[in-house]
């Protein structure tokens, strides 16, 4: 996906109803949030599962880590992690005392046979190179050995997805809707794997307009789900203004729509989010373009167009066991 990613990976990250009961709130420096689990910490990295895949966040990067379940009540990935930081810190100052020991004792009379430096250790994160001379190692920490980062769980297998294109028309027989399809947007084929939820993401070749397009489990009322897919929008977006919000209907199904304006991957974008109910499920829609192009206005009408053509009434395949 290479370009798309950057910005479609933060966007749709915010933008999936995400089921974060049990996960942790990590709050960067630079003010943003992630939410997720913590499984494992290596190399200074913290690795966190998210709904949206794995994500590698440097340990200098994080301000601050809050459980969001009960209170005394953290993740095992949080609990081990900690448990890895700390391990790190002891043995650090393990060695800081072994070089003040060795400094303190009297040095050893240097002979002539030739000195075979110590080769690094492959991964120094919690670990300290032996010197060639040291004092009686101290004995090690039950504890810390014990506290290793569970292993991250399988990642579930996409179930196939049915789609083709006519024309200009896209087509999806696994979720049963079509849409129409700008002859300059191309399918981005990775999107499923990439983005949480996704069934679909389309959009020019040079990423300046991008439609993204994802369907879960409703778990709310779809009132409180749009606000809240709505509320994440503030969250990753610089300088995030609400243009308008209605209520409305896309392909006879209930929606609420969003239009906004907000800085990302230095560019003013603007965008259209539509929270679509169907039935038990919900579905959204984001449509954004460069905000600072001068087809800003033909690519808003695009964008407008492929959600106001939705059709939900296309007959869906079962899924294949």
């Amino acid at each position: 996906m290479k370009g798309y990613a950057k910005h479609l990976i933060v966007v749709t990250a915010f933008c999936a109803i995400l089921s974060s009961a049990h996960a942790d709130e990590i709050r960067l420096k630079d003010g943003k949030k992630l939410y997720g689990v913590i499984v494992g910490y290596e190399d200074n990295m913290f690795r966190v599962k998210t709904d949206f895949g794995f994500v590698l966040v440097e340990k200098d990067k994080i301000a601050s880590i809050v459980p969001t379940g009960s209170v005394g009540n953290e993740s095992a990935g949080l609990a081990s992690a900690k448990a890895a930081v700390n391990k790190e810190k002891d043995a650090k100052a393990d060695a800081k005392s072994e070089s003040s020991s060795a400094d303190t004792t009297s040095k050893p009379k240097i002979s002539d046979a030739t000195v075979k430096p110590s080769l690094p250790a492959a991964n120094g994160a919690g670990r300290v190179t032996p010197p060639a001379i040291k004092p009686d190692a101290a004995p090690p920490n039950p504890i810390a050995a014990s506290a290793q980062p569970p292993a991250p769980p399988k990642e579930p297998e996409l179930q196939p997805n049915r789609e083709e294109v006519q024309g200009t028309v896209y087509i999806n027989y696994s979720h049963g809707f079509r849409m129409y399809k700008a002859p300059s947007w191309s399918l981005i084929e990775d999107a499923r794997q990439a983005l949480p939820n996704a069934i679909v993401a389309m959009g020019t070749s040079n990423e300046s307009t991008l439609m993204v397009i994802g369907q879960e489990k409703l778990k709310d009322s779809l009132d409180a789900t749009a606000v809240s897919v709505e509320k994440r929008l503030k969250e990753i977006y610089a300088n995030y203004r609400l243009i308008s919000q209605r209520k409305t209907v896309v392909g006879g199904s209930p929606a609420t729509e969003y239009k906004y304006r907000g800085m990302a991957d230095e560019h003013d974008w603007s965008g259209t989010l539509v929270v679509i109910g169907r039935g038990k499920d919900v579905m959204t829609m984001l449509g954004m373009t460069y905000a600072d192009s001068d087809l800003i206005q033909i690519q808003e009408n695009v964008i407008a167009r492929a959600i106001a053509s939705t059709d939900f009434n296309v007959p869906k395949y079962a899924a294949e066991k």
